[in-house]
């Protein structure tokens, strides 16, 4: 077996824990998934930095993941989890309905692009672009940093 069919069962198997372990809308829950999140930009901003030479399965595997992960995130934000998260700011609960809508275009834009699959490491650093630019919108209106 080689190290890019490994990569790609590691990362699905990622996406299957992260979904089973996260049904409860808590901390420790949402702060799983997003570091789901972070580790697939991480693994794509590598490619688009040139640390890592492209690899068409590890940009599959990190966006599904993107795209599967942004699909299920508000799920976690159910009426009554409004305590016992320091990071969530309760904007997320007076503006739902956008806070729901930033999350599916993150994911729609990650299936847009694993779509579109990009061909090298510029057109990784584009994607990446657009997709960091729905999380950091997100996190600017949703998260309290906490530092």
């Amino acid at each position: 077996m080689n190290w890019k069919t490994v990569a790609a069962a590691v990362a699905f198997a990622g996406i299957a824990l992260g979904s089973a372990m996260a049904v409860d809308g808590t901390h420790d829950a949402r702060i799983g998934m997003m570091k789901q999140i972070g580790g697939a930009a991480g693994a794509l901003s590598a490619i688009a930095k040139g640390t890592k030479p492209y690899d068409a399965d590890a940009v599959k595997a990190a966006l599904t993941t993107i795209a599967t992960t942004a699909k299920a995130f508000p799920d976690q934000f159910k009426p009554g989890t409004e305590t016992g998260d320091p990071e969530a700011s309760p904007k997320i609960w007076e503006n739902m309905d956008d806070f729901k809508a930033r999350a599916a275009k993150l994911s729609t834009d990650a299936e847009t692009v694993l779509a579109q699959l990009p061909a090298d490491a510029a057109g990784v650093g584009a994607a990446l672009n657009t997709v960091g630019g729905n999380c950091g919108g997100c996190h600017q209106l949703y998260r309290i940093k906490n530092d």
